[in-house]
Protein backbone atom coordinates (compact mmCIF):
# COMPACT_ATOMS: atom_id res chain seq x y z
CA UNK A 1 0.00 0.00 0.00
CA UNK A 2 0.93 3.37 -1.05
CA UNK A 3 2.06 6.13 1.23
CA UNK A 4 0.94 9.52 -0.09
CA UNK A 5 3.23 12.33 1.88
CA UNK A 6 1.67 15.94 1.83
CA UNK A 7 3.71 18.54 1.00
CA UNK A 8 2.99 21.38 3.96
CA UNK A 9 3.39 24.57 1.67
CA UNK A 10 1.79 27.56 2.86
CA UNK A 11 0.04 30.51 0.54
CA UNK A 12 -1.98 33.55 1.02
CA UNK A 13 -5.81 32.95 -0.46
CA UNK A 14 -5.03 34.67 -4.10
CA UNK A 15 -8.27 36.48 -3.85
CA UNK A 16 -6.62 38.70 -1.11
CA UNK A 17 -4.60 40.64 -4.35
CA UNK A 18 -7.97 41.12 -5.71
CA UNK A 19 -9.54 42.61 -3.03
CA UNK A 20 -6.46 44.97 -2.26
CA UNK A 21 -6.80 46.36 -5.96
CA UNK A 22 -10.82 46.78 -5.72
CA UNK A 23 -10.10 48.60 -1.96
CA UNK A 24 -7.48 51.09 -4.29
CA UNK A 25 -9.52 51.15 -6.91
CA UNK A 26 -12.60 52.43 -4.95
CA UNK A 27 -10.51 54.65 -2.72
CA UNK A 28 -9.85 56.42 -5.93
CA UNK A 29 -12.89 56.62 -7.50
CA UNK A 30 -14.38 58.17 -4.57
CA UNK A 31 -12.24 60.49 -3.46
CA UNK A 32 -14.49 63.10 -2.33
CA UNK A 33 -14.50 66.35 -4.19
CA UNK A 34 -12.67 69.97 -2.05
CA UNK A 35 -14.71 71.32 -0.07
CA UNK A 36 -14.05 74.85 -1.49
CA UNK A 37 -11.80 75.72 -4.47
CA UNK A 38 -7.70 75.42 -4.06
CA UNK A 39 -6.17 78.77 -5.23
CA UNK A 40 -3.73 76.54 -6.61
CA UNK A 41 -6.57 74.81 -9.20
CA UNK A 42 -5.56 77.32 -11.75
CA UNK A 43 -1.73 76.32 -11.59
CA UNK A 44 -2.73 72.99 -13.17
CA UNK A 45 -2.14 74.00 -16.17
CA UNK A 46 -1.21 71.79 -19.47
CA UNK A 47 2.72 72.71 -18.97
CA UNK A 48 2.01 71.44 -15.08
CA UNK A 49 0.47 68.18 -16.15
CA UNK A 50 3.15 67.26 -18.62
CA UNK A 51 5.36 67.59 -15.88
CA UNK A 52 4.23 65.51 -13.82
CA UNK A 53 3.17 62.29 -15.78
CA UNK A 54 6.89 62.44 -17.37
CA UNK A 55 7.97 62.52 -13.78
CA UNK A 56 5.85 59.80 -12.24
CA UNK A 57 6.85 57.99 -15.32
CA UNK A 58 10.69 58.31 -14.52
CA UNK A 59 9.78 57.89 -11.28
CA UNK A 60 8.21 54.62 -11.88
CA UNK A 61 11.13 53.48 -14.24
CA UNK A 62 12.97 53.62 -11.45
CA UNK A 63 11.10 52.19 -9.14
CA UNK A 64 10.84 49.12 -11.37
CA UNK A 65 15.09 49.06 -11.57
CA UNK A 66 14.75 49.17 -7.98
CA UNK A 67 12.64 46.34 -7.61
CA UNK A 68 14.17 43.69 -10.13
CA UNK A 69 17.16 43.90 -7.47
CA UNK A 70 14.64 43.74 -4.44
CA UNK A 71 13.59 40.65 -6.22
CA UNK A 72 16.13 38.49 -7.83
CA UNK A 73 19.33 41.03 -6.44
CA UNK A 74 19.62 37.35 -4.27
CA UNK A 75 19.50 34.83 -7.02
CA UNK A 76 21.65 36.87 -8.55
CA UNK A 77 24.41 36.99 -5.98
CA UNK A 78 23.87 32.94 -5.76
CA UNK A 79 24.09 32.77 -9.74
CA UNK A 80 28.02 34.20 -8.82
CA UNK A 81 28.31 31.57 -5.95
CA UNK A 82 27.85 33.86 -3.40
CA UNK A 83 27.21 32.15 0.34
CA UNK A 84 24.80 33.70 2.83
CA UNK A 85 27.57 35.27 4.37
CA UNK A 86 28.87 36.23 1.33
CA UNK A 87 25.65 38.10 0.94
CA UNK A 88 25.27 39.55 4.25
CA UNK A 89 28.50 41.08 3.53
CA UNK A 90 27.03 42.72 0.17
CA UNK A 91 24.47 44.47 1.77
CA UNK A 92 26.58 45.66 4.22
CA UNK A 93 29.06 47.21 2.48
CA UNK A 94 26.04 48.87 0.55
CA UNK A 95 24.63 49.81 3.71
CA UNK A 96 28.25 51.35 4.53
CA UNK A 97 28.18 53.09 1.02
CA UNK A 98 24.85 54.86 1.84
CA UNK A 99 26.77 55.73 5.15
CA UNK A 100 29.72 57.39 4.17
CA UNK A 101 28.92 58.65 0.37
CA UNK A 102 25.22 58.49 0.34
CA UNK A 103 24.91 60.89 2.92
CA UNK A 104 26.21 63.31 0.96
CA UNK A 105 24.12 63.12 -1.91
CA UNK A 106 20.91 65.39 -1.07
CA UNK A 107 23.47 67.98 -0.35
CA UNK A 108 25.07 67.98 -4.08
CA UNK A 109 21.64 67.44 -5.50
CA UNK A 110 20.84 70.92 -4.17
CA UNK A 111 24.16 72.13 -5.46
CA UNK A 112 24.58 70.96 -8.50
CA UNK A 113 20.92 70.03 -9.20
CA UNK A 114 18.40 67.13 -8.92
CA UNK A 115 18.77 66.53 -12.85
CA UNK A 116 22.53 65.54 -13.07
CA UNK A 117 21.73 63.65 -9.69
CA UNK A 118 18.98 61.22 -11.70
CA UNK A 119 21.17 60.95 -14.40
CA UNK A 120 24.17 59.65 -12.92
CA UNK A 121 21.54 57.34 -10.86
CA UNK A 122 20.45 55.68 -14.21
CA UNK A 123 24.27 55.84 -15.57
CA UNK A 124 25.04 53.62 -12.53
CA UNK A 125 22.30 51.49 -13.39
CA UNK A 126 23.17 51.03 -17.38
CA UNK A 127 26.96 50.65 -16.77
CA UNK A 128 26.09 47.86 -13.81
CA UNK A 129 24.15 45.88 -16.54
CA UNK A 130 26.47 46.25 -19.05
CA UNK A 131 29.49 45.03 -16.71
CA UNK A 132 27.70 42.30 -16.28
CA UNK A 133 27.30 41.90 -19.86
CA UNK A 134 1.17 72.02 -0.85
CA UNK A 135 -2.42 70.14 -2.61
CA UNK A 136 -1.07 69.65 -6.08
CA UNK A 137 2.16 68.28 -3.75
CA UNK A 138 0.15 66.49 -1.66
CA UNK A 139 -1.19 64.33 -4.56
CA UNK A 140 2.08 63.78 -5.70
CA UNK A 141 2.73 62.56 -3.03
CA UNK A 142 0.65 59.87 -2.65
CA UNK A 143 0.74 59.03 -6.32
CA UNK A 144 4.67 58.51 -5.44
CA UNK A 145 4.17 55.85 -2.76
CA UNK A 146 1.07 54.19 -4.62
CA UNK A 147 3.22 53.71 -7.93
CA UNK A 148 6.64 52.59 -6.43
CA UNK A 149 4.22 50.00 -5.21
CA UNK A 150 2.59 49.04 -8.36
CA UNK A 151 5.77 49.30 -9.84
CA UNK A 152 7.51 46.87 -7.43
CA UNK A 153 4.78 44.33 -8.59
CA UNK A 154 5.04 45.39 -12.26
CA UNK A 155 9.10 44.78 -11.46
CA UNK A 156 8.14 40.82 -10.10
CA UNK A 157 5.87 40.39 -12.73
CA UNK A 158 8.56 41.55 -15.26
CA UNK A 159 11.30 39.41 -13.84
CA UNK A 160 9.34 36.58 -13.62
CA UNK A 161 8.47 37.12 -17.31
CA UNK A 162 12.13 37.51 -18.33
CA UNK A 163 13.28 34.42 -16.26
CA UNK A 164 10.56 31.79 -17.63
CA UNK A 165 11.16 29.56 -14.44
CA UNK A 166 14.64 29.18 -15.37
CA UNK A 167 17.14 31.45 -13.38
CA UNK A 168 20.39 29.77 -14.31
CA UNK A 169 19.74 29.78 -18.42
CA UNK A 170 17.62 33.34 -18.39
CA UNK A 171 19.56 35.51 -15.88
CA UNK A 172 21.26 37.30 -18.46
CA UNK A 173 17.36 38.16 -20.07
CA UNK A 174 17.35 40.26 -16.54
CA UNK A 175 20.33 42.45 -17.01
CA UNK A 176 19.09 43.60 -20.57
CA UNK A 177 15.76 44.59 -19.43
CA UNK A 178 17.15 46.81 -16.84
CA UNK A 179 19.86 48.06 -18.92
CA UNK A 180 17.08 48.94 -21.28
CA UNK A 181 15.11 50.72 -18.81
CA UNK A 182 18.11 52.72 -18.16
CA UNK A 183 18.79 53.82 -21.19
CA UNK A 184 15.08 55.15 -21.43
CA UNK A 185 15.42 56.96 -18.50
CA UNK A 186 18.55 58.30 -19.46
CA UNK A 187 16.83 59.81 -22.70
CA UNK A 188 14.09 60.97 -20.70
CA UNK A 189 15.73 63.17 -18.53
CA UNK A 190 18.68 64.23 -20.89
CA UNK A 191 15.68 65.27 -23.17
CA UNK A 192 12.62 65.80 -21.60
CA UNK A 193 13.57 67.31 -17.99
CA UNK A 194 14.29 70.99 -18.38
CA UNK A 195 15.58 72.27 -14.81
CA UNK A 196 16.79 76.67 -13.94
CA UNK A 197 20.88 76.03 -13.00
CA UNK A 198 21.99 76.38 -9.50
CA UNK A 199 23.54 79.32 -8.78
CA UNK A 200 23.97 79.42 -4.72
CA UNK A 201 27.12 79.20 -3.62
CA UNK A 202 28.32 76.93 -1.20
CA UNK A 203 28.49 79.75 1.66
CA UNK A 204 24.80 80.98 0.62
CA UNK A 205 23.81 76.96 1.33
CA UNK A 206 25.33 76.61 4.56
CA UNK A 207 23.95 79.87 5.94
CA UNK A 208 20.67 78.65 4.74
CA UNK A 209 20.82 75.11 6.12
CA UNK A 210 22.00 76.43 9.06
CA UNK A 211 18.99 78.52 9.50
CA UNK A 212 16.61 76.31 8.85
CA UNK A 213 17.92 72.51 9.63
CA UNK A 214 21.00 73.45 12.05
CA UNK A 215 18.80 75.91 14.49
CA UNK A 216 15.37 74.60 14.08
CA UNK A 217 14.73 71.85 16.88
CA UNK A 218 11.43 71.11 14.87
CA UNK A 219 13.41 69.88 11.79
CA UNK A 220 15.81 67.72 14.29
CA UNK A 221 12.42 65.81 15.69
CA UNK A 222 11.77 65.42 12.02
CA UNK A 223 14.84 64.45 11.26
CA UNK A 224 14.47 61.38 13.70
CA UNK A 225 11.42 60.29 12.77
CA UNK A 226 12.49 60.28 9.10
CA UNK A 227 15.79 57.68 10.25
CA UNK A 228 13.68 55.92 12.52
CA UNK A 229 11.18 55.06 9.25
CA UNK A 230 13.81 54.08 6.87
CA UNK A 231 15.26 51.77 9.60
CA UNK A 232 12.35 50.14 10.32
CA UNK A 233 11.61 49.24 6.42
CA UNK A 234 15.01 48.46 5.59
CA UNK A 235 14.79 45.99 8.88
CA UNK A 236 11.51 45.08 7.97
CA UNK A 237 13.08 43.91 4.42
CA UNK A 238 15.94 42.39 5.53
CA UNK A 239 13.43 40.14 8.02
CA UNK A 240 10.15 39.72 6.94
CA UNK A 241 11.44 36.10 5.36
CA UNK A 242 13.40 34.86 7.76
CA UNK A 243 10.49 35.47 10.20
CA UNK A 244 8.21 33.84 8.10
CA UNK A 245 10.28 30.32 7.39
CA UNK A 246 11.54 30.39 10.90
CA UNK A 247 9.26 27.33 11.93
CA UNK A 248 10.24 25.19 9.03
CA UNK A 249 7.52 25.20 6.52
CA UNK A 250 7.95 25.74 3.21
CA UNK A 251 6.07 28.89 2.40
CA UNK A 252 5.25 30.44 -1.02
CA UNK A 253 6.98 33.96 -0.38
CA UNK A 254 6.84 34.82 -4.45
CA UNK A 255 2.64 34.96 -3.10
CA UNK A 256 2.79 37.05 -0.25
CA UNK A 257 5.17 40.09 -1.40
CA UNK A 258 2.63 41.52 -3.59
CA UNK A 259 0.32 41.32 -0.46
CA UNK A 260 2.49 43.36 1.23
CA UNK A 261 3.20 46.06 -1.64
CA UNK A 262 -0.90 45.96 -2.08
CA UNK A 263 -0.83 46.49 1.44
CA UNK A 264 1.42 49.50 0.85
CA UNK A 265 -0.59 50.84 -2.07
CA UNK A 266 -3.81 50.75 -0.10
CA UNK A 267 -2.36 52.70 2.34
CA UNK A 268 -1.12 55.59 0.07
CA UNK A 269 -4.74 55.72 -1.75
CA UNK A 270 -5.86 56.98 2.03
CA UNK A 271 -3.66 59.53 2.29
CA UNK A 272 -5.55 61.99 -0.41
CA UNK A 273 -8.67 61.44 2.14
CA UNK A 274 -7.35 63.62 4.81
CA UNK A 275 -7.11 66.40 2.67
CA UNK A 276 -9.91 66.17 0.79
CA UNK A 277 -12.11 66.04 3.85
CA UNK A 278 -12.05 68.65 6.58
CA UNK A 279 -9.03 68.04 9.17
CA UNK A 280 -9.79 66.66 12.64
CA UNK A 281 -6.36 65.87 13.65
CA UNK A 282 -3.22 67.83 12.68
CA UNK A 283 -0.89 66.02 10.40
CA UNK A 284 1.81 65.33 13.42
CA UNK A 285 -1.06 63.59 15.57
CA UNK A 286 -1.98 61.52 12.34
CA UNK A 287 1.90 60.65 11.99
CA UNK A 288 2.03 59.70 15.72
CA UNK A 289 -0.99 57.08 15.52
CA UNK A 290 0.48 55.56 12.48
CA UNK A 291 3.92 55.28 14.17
CA UNK A 292 2.47 53.83 17.16
CA UNK A 293 0.70 51.21 15.37
CA UNK A 294 3.77 50.32 13.32
CA UNK A 295 5.85 49.91 16.29
CA UNK A 296 3.20 47.44 18.08
CA UNK A 297 2.94 45.41 15.09
CA UNK A 298 6.54 44.79 14.65
CA UNK A 299 6.78 44.15 18.65
CA UNK A 300 4.29 42.10 18.06
CA UNK A 301 6.26 39.91 15.84
CA UNK A 302 9.89 40.70 17.81
CA UNK A 303 8.28 37.82 20.22
CA UNK A 304 9.18 35.61 17.57
CA UNK A 305 5.08 34.58 17.22
CA UNK A 306 5.08 31.67 14.92
CA UNK A 307 1.60 31.32 12.92
CA UNK A 308 2.09 32.81 9.56
CA UNK A 309 -1.26 33.69 9.19
CA UNK A 310 -0.49 36.17 12.10
CA UNK A 311 2.69 37.08 10.63
CA UNK A 312 1.26 38.46 7.43
CA UNK A 313 -1.52 39.91 8.84
CA UNK A 314 0.94 42.39 10.77
CA UNK A 315 3.44 42.86 7.87
CA UNK A 316 0.64 44.00 6.13
CA UNK A 317 -0.59 45.99 8.58
CA UNK A 318 3.19 47.98 8.84
CA UNK A 319 2.94 47.88 5.04
CA UNK A 320 -0.57 49.56 5.05
CA UNK A 321 0.42 52.46 7.57
CA UNK A 322 3.75 52.90 5.69
CA UNK A 323 2.28 53.71 2.69
CA UNK A 324 0.23 56.48 4.87
CA UNK A 325 3.21 57.73 6.79
CA UNK A 326 5.40 58.13 3.65
CA UNK A 327 3.69 61.03 1.96
CA UNK A 328 2.51 62.66 5.45
CA UNK A 329 6.65 62.76 6.22
CA UNK A 330 7.03 64.75 2.52
CA UNK A 331 3.99 66.63 3.37
CA UNK A 332 5.97 67.99 6.64
CA UNK A 333 9.46 68.53 4.99
CA UNK A 334 7.62 70.47 2.09
CA UNK A 335 5.83 72.86 5.49
CA UNK A 336 9.36 73.20 7.40
CA UNK A 337 11.74 73.56 4.58
CA UNK A 338 12.72 75.34 1.74
CA UNK A 339 12.80 73.62 -1.66
CA UNK A 340 16.88 74.49 -1.80
CA UNK A 341 18.00 72.43 1.09
CA UNK A 342 15.00 69.80 1.45
CA UNK A 343 17.93 67.02 -0.43
CA UNK A 344 20.31 67.63 2.12
CA UNK A 345 18.18 67.41 4.87
CA UNK A 346 16.83 63.99 3.55
CA UNK A 347 19.57 62.41 3.13
CA UNK A 348 21.65 63.62 5.98
CA UNK A 349 18.63 62.57 7.98
CA UNK A 350 19.31 58.60 6.80
CA UNK A 351 22.73 58.45 8.49
CA UNK A 352 21.51 57.94 11.93
CA UNK A 353 19.49 54.66 10.32
CA UNK A 354 22.03 54.08 7.97
CA UNK A 355 24.95 53.86 10.80
CA UNK A 356 22.48 51.36 12.74
CA UNK A 357 21.60 49.16 10.22
CA UNK A 358 25.46 48.54 9.68
CA UNK A 359 26.38 48.31 12.97
CA UNK A 360 23.49 45.18 13.68
CA UNK A 361 24.70 43.99 10.28
CA UNK A 362 28.16 43.22 11.13
CA UNK A 363 26.98 42.27 14.69
CA UNK A 364 24.14 39.79 13.34
CA UNK A 365 27.03 38.21 10.63
CA UNK A 366 28.65 37.25 14.06
CA UNK A 367 26.25 35.67 15.29
CA UNK A 368 25.79 38.37 18.27
CA UNK A 369 22.09 39.27 18.09
CA UNK A 370 19.04 37.43 16.79
CA UNK A 371 16.56 38.73 14.51
CA UNK A 372 14.00 39.67 17.22
CA UNK A 373 16.35 41.99 18.48
CA UNK A 374 16.64 44.03 15.56
CA UNK A 375 12.83 44.25 15.03
CA UNK A 376 12.70 44.94 18.38
CA UNK A 377 15.21 47.89 18.04
CA UNK A 378 13.08 49.16 14.82
CA UNK A 379 9.95 48.83 16.92
CA UNK A 380 11.75 51.03 19.84
CA UNK A 381 12.70 53.66 17.10
CA UNK A 382 8.94 53.62 15.92
CA UNK A 383 8.04 54.64 19.32
CA UNK A 384 10.58 57.30 19.51
CA UNK A 385 9.45 58.80 15.86
CA UNK A 386 5.82 58.82 17.68
CA UNK A 387 7.35 60.90 20.80
CA UNK A 388 8.63 63.37 17.70
CA UNK A 389 5.77 63.88 16.80
CA UNK A 390 3.88 64.11 19.91
CA UNK A 391 6.55 67.34 20.52
CA UNK A 392 6.11 68.88 17.31
CA UNK A 393 2.50 68.91 17.53
CA UNK A 394 2.71 70.75 21.26
CA UNK A 395 4.94 73.02 19.59
CA UNK A 396 2.81 73.73 16.92
CA UNK A 397 -0.54 74.26 18.65
CA UNK A 398 1.60 76.25 20.83
CA UNK A 399 2.80 78.58 18.09
CA UNK A 400 -0.57 79.06 16.61
CA UNK A 401 -1.73 79.80 20.34
CA UNK A 402 0.90 82.28 20.58
CA UNK A 403 -0.07 83.99 16.86
CA UNK A 404 -3.97 84.23 18.00
CA UNK A 405 -2.79 85.85 21.26
CA UNK A 406 -1.24 88.52 19.09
Amino acid sequence: MGVVLESDIWEPNRSICILFFICCVVSIFCLPAKSSANVLDHASSASLLRFQRKFLFLFAISSVLEGLWAVFGEYELAYYGFSKDQVLNVISVGFAVSLFIGSFIGVLSDLLGHKKLCLLFFLQHLLDKLGQRQEVLNDMFWMMTFLESASFIGSQALANYLIDDNVVRNIKSLWIGAAVLAVLAVGLVTRGWQEAPQTAPLKDYRVSFHRHVISDKRIWLLSWAQSCVHFSVAAFWLLWAPSIVADGREVSLGLIYPCLLGSKMLGSTGFPWFFHVPLVLRTEEYLMYAFTIMGFALSIVAYDYQEIELLVALFCLFQTCLGMVLPFLARLRTTYLPNDIRGGMMSLSLMPANAAILFLLVLRGHHYIANSTITSVAAFGLFSAAGCMYSLKKWGKQLQQSRRNL
